[in-house]
């Protein structure tokens, strides 16, 4: 894993965790699976101020970014 994307991960780590979330890699180490390097987001708790995590497991730095950064109206 680059540098870059190890902070990118972080940063993202830290955004799930402010909405209710938790940003968890898959431990897959078969390179044929079809989660391997992918990402999910797990709620945290639920209650008041907190998401409900997205229904799709099998997510990409950029998928999850763009989950964590659309606003709800």
């Amino acid at each position: 894993m680059e540098q870059d994307e190890k902070v990118r991960e972080n940063l993202l780590r830290r955004m799930a965790t402010r909405q209710g979330l938790r940003l968890v890699k898959s431990r897959r180490r078969d390179p044929f699976a079809t989660d391997f390097g992918r990402y999910r987001l797990e709620a945290i708790a639920d209650g008041p101020g907190y998401r409900s995590a997205p229904a799709d497991p099998h997510l990409t730095l950029d998928e999850v970014e763009k989950r964590l950064t659309h606003r709800t109206s």
